[in-house]
């Protein structure tokens, strides 16, 4: 360990300490003498005359649509824009953003019209989503759009490394931490990081050091956020032993101590493979953010990092059962911890050093902290957490010498406004807002009855000034924000995703046991020994390991979106998957392929002959055939058409392999290539989609829209497996790797490279998803299949 290193990180926390020690004890005079209460008493006098309106102040719009619920949030913006609200609205949101994340003044010239540009931009992309989104979350909340936006700043690559990160950390969140406010919190770290160095470069940067910036900020703010579930949420939670946490968080420490991350050393019981799935990842993490930290930046951030662990591990160690924590162990770390956790959002990027972004930043922290606790005091006392809140709750009866913190916040509030931001109007005008939007926000979820009482416990020691606030939390209007709208959006979202991919892998799957069921021919008594043998041969390629995709694609558009009934539709997932298999058996032919294996098993001339295989192939096709002559429970002309369009789907696979085996040994185009895997790939998704949709005599224009969904569905499979015979495993997938190469064999990642065939997979991701807003219903299993094909590892 550094000697010198250790040493000034520790006196770094030394300094941060006496620090904080200074600011609690200039708040606890304020709270004591009451000296705050006549400035912001007359702050808030000034504040109401735009929020309390008489019958005449209110506009005739406002007065003519009632107010929506935010939680629709669709239909809040377009409320807010009909009644001329929704200016006002974003520009104290982003003004708030603008304090608190990135530590600005609202009196600059500069600061003000960023606010300004960011607003209009804002205000044009909301109104335009709620004209063209049907429901769904916003663009921001779904992959196609972040890959989007992605695409404009040029941080693709920044942006599908991180959706695998992404991926992986909510597969290994534990049960018993909540997986949505784990990755929110994430996300938000994210977003604040990319904000930070957004407001960095300015309007200056050339379009190259502005992608270059943006995709190191992606990769350190995930860095930096993954902090959040994997020490903070972990060290809060049940999930480790109390051995396990202390062995933990000296691992942790001793990190920041010596700018190094130690090794794991032993560990046993049932958390080590999740720890050790942590430790890789942080350490990852770790080795990124200290190799892009400049030489006169990197002791600023393991200083401010260990402030932040080491006042959050005091916190975490306190005992609500304990009853003599003096005023200053309660709040001394909420100081240290809030105001170091937004430094280091800064300092990871090595941004230069401002005294004034610190000063107010050191400031404003505490004021979200005790909003945060106060909103969160219920749950923190059920789980036995110590906060100012809960302690007072416990205590304040038996220790009259403790600091009410609901007063200690209004003190902080009352500092902000008249002593860090020197009464600035449009600073008072947000942080007021804001102020009075977390009561109501607490009176909404609490009720009535149990506000009223809290409020009577906690604001007893000022009456006439909780009377004029309370005035205000029942009377003032205009003070919601869009962050907060974001993250009960984002929250609904992450659960109702959850719920949704939950019900994706459930029905993948008794869909595909109740198609295996089905599959297998069963031999007639009597037949010839040959046919036996290609019975038996049928069989066998049939009984491998198969995705089923397409077939159980059919049965849940043809069940679940078109109300078919499930026994009308068995022949046609049996074709299905006759056709499909049998397109495996010529495609892994010495004369074509040549492959060895197939569904983890050999493939079928392998285990018989080419000859054998050849008309296993053609029996599996004729058969298919028979199946779809078999839909009896349907208009004989429709079935007619669909024998018809599924001929012509083969005849288009046919050319799809005849133009893939011509290429061997040819540099194709991208165009080329297309087309190629899709007349090869995507018209069997078409295929699945349209059979069924011909069944229920679904419109053409629907019909249109589940074709071009099915185009780039298939080429986005296609690139994900030219991926696979790359970076993928041969016994996950139950193929070889590195097939299209033995075989010369032109592909995405031949012709693009990995990182470009990894782009282009996401674009027609995009592309798929943009095509089902015109599918004139909402089919959560084809959003949930896209994820599932880019996704997979097999």
């Amino acid at each position: 360990m550094n000697v010198n290193f250790t040493k000034h990180v520790n006196e770094g926390y030394q300094l941060a300490e006496e620090r904080a020690a200074r600011y609690f004890t200039s708040l606890y005079n304020q709270v004591r003498n009451k000296s705050y209460v006549p400035a912001l008493t007359e702050d808030i006098q000034i504040w109401k005359r735009k929020h309390v309106r008489g019958y005449s102040g209110v506009s005739f719009f406002s007065r003519g649509k009632k107010k929506p619920d935010t939680r629709d949030y669709y239909r809040y913006i377009q409320w807010l824009n009909y009644t001329g609200k929704l200016d006002d609205y974003l520009d104290r949101s982003v003004s708030y953003i603008y304090l608190r994340d990135l530590g600005k003044t609202l009196d600059s010239p500069v600061t003000q019209n960023r606010i300004q540009r960011t607003v209009a931009d804002l205000n044009k992309h909301l109104l335009k989503s709620t004209n063209t989104n049907k429901g769904e979350s916003p663009e921001f909340m779904n992959l196609a759009g972040v890959y989007r936006w992605a695409q404009k700043e040029g941080t693709e690559a920044a942006v599908i490394w991180l959706f695998k990160k992404l991926r992986s950390v909510a597969s290994h969140i534990p049960e018993g931490m909540s997986a949505e406010h784990a990755q929110r919190k994430l996300i938000k770290i994210i977003l604040g990081v990319v904000l930070h160095v957004m407001d960095e470069l300015g309007d200056a940067a050339s379009p190259g050091e502005r992608s270059r910036r943006l995709d190191e900020a992606i990769r350190l703010g995930y860095s930096y956020g993954l902090t959040y579930p994997f020490i903070d949420d972990l060290l809060d939670s049940q999930i480790l032993t109390l051995q396990e946490k202390a062995q933990y968080s000296d691992l942790i420490r001793s990190a920041l101590l010596s700018g190094a991350v130690p090794e794991l050393g032993v560990w046993t019981g049932e958390n080590v493979k999740l720890i050790h799935y942590i430790h890789s990842e942080l350490t990852e993490a770790f080795e990124y953010i200290k190799q892009h930290q400049s030489p006169d930046t990197q002791q600023t951030f393991f200083e401010q990092s260990y402030v932040f662990f080491h006042a959050q591990d005091i916190d975490r160690v306190k005992a609500l059962t304990q009853p003599d924590y003096t005023n200053e162990e309660l709040y001394i770390p909420v100081i240290l911890k809030s105001s170091s956790s937004r430094l280091i959002a800064r300092s990871v990027i090595s941004a230069p050093e401002d005294a004034g972004f610190e000063e107010r930043t050191f400031f404003f922290g505490i004021y979200n902290q005790l909003a945060d606790d106060f909103a969160d005091m219920e749950q923190d006392l059920k789980d036995g957490a110590v906060t100012p809140y809960t302690y007072y709750l416990q205590y304040h009866e038996q220790r009259p010498d403790l600091i009410n913190p609901f007063e200690l916040y209004w003190a902080v509030v009352a500092n902000l406004i008249r002593s860090v931001y020197d009464s600035n109007a449009k600073v008072r005008e947000v942080i007021l807002d804001r102020v009075i939007n977390g009561l109501k926000r607490f009176k909404e979820r609490a009720g009535a009855e149990k506000y009223n009482k809290t409020m009577g416990m906690f604001a007893a020691g000022f009456p006439e000034l909780n009377q004029l606030i309370q005035k205000m939390v029942r009377k003032a209007d205009d003070v919601d924000f869009f962050d907060k709208l974001l993250r009960d959006r984002m929250v609904e979202h992450l659960k109702n995703d959850a719920r949704e991919q939950e019900d994706f892998h459930t029905t993948f799957k008794s869909a595909r046991t109740l198609i295996n069921s089905e599959l297998k021919f069963v031999k007639p008594q009597g037949i010839t020994a040959m046919k036996e043998q290609l019975i038996d041969a049928a069989n066998y390629s049939l009984e491998g390991d198969g995705k089923r995709v397409r077939p159980i694609l059919t049965w849940v558009m043809g069940v679940y979106e078109y109300g078919l009934e499930s026994e009308a539709i068995i022949p046609l997932l049996r074709s299905l998957e006759y056709m499909h298999t049998a397109s495996l058996i010529f495609d892994d032919l010495p004369s074509q392929d040549n492959a060895s294996t197939r569904r983890g098993r050999e493939t079928l001339h392998q285990v018989h002959n080419s000859a054998t295989a050849e008309l296993t192939g053609l029996y599996l096709i004729q058969r298919a055939i028979g199946e779809q002559a078999s839909l009896t429970r349907f208009k004989a002309e429709t079935v007619l058409a669909l024998i018809r369009y599924s001929s012509q789907k083969a005849e288009d696979m046919c050319m799809g392999q005849a133009m893939d085996l011509d290429s061997k040994g040819k540099n194709l185009t991208l165009e080329q290539l297309n087309m190629v895997c899709f007349y090869k790939t995507g018209v069997a998704f078409e295929a699945c989609l349209v059979m069924p949709a011909m069944l229920a005599e679904a419109s053409e224009a629907e019909v249109i829209a589940l074709r071009k969904f099915a185009y780039h569905m298939g080429i986005a499979f296609q690139i994900k497996d030219d991926l696979l015979d790359v970076e993928g495993d041969t016994d996950v997938l139950g193929k070889p790797v590195g097939k299209d190469v033995a075989n010369n064999n032109s592909n995405f990642v031949s012709i693009l490279g990995t990182e470009g065939a990894s782009k282009e997979m996401w674009e027609h991701y995009c592309l798929a998803t943009e095509a089902l807003q015109a599918i004139p219903r909402n089919i959560p299993f084809l959003k949930h299949l896209m994820n599932y094909v880019v996704n997979r590892e097999r």
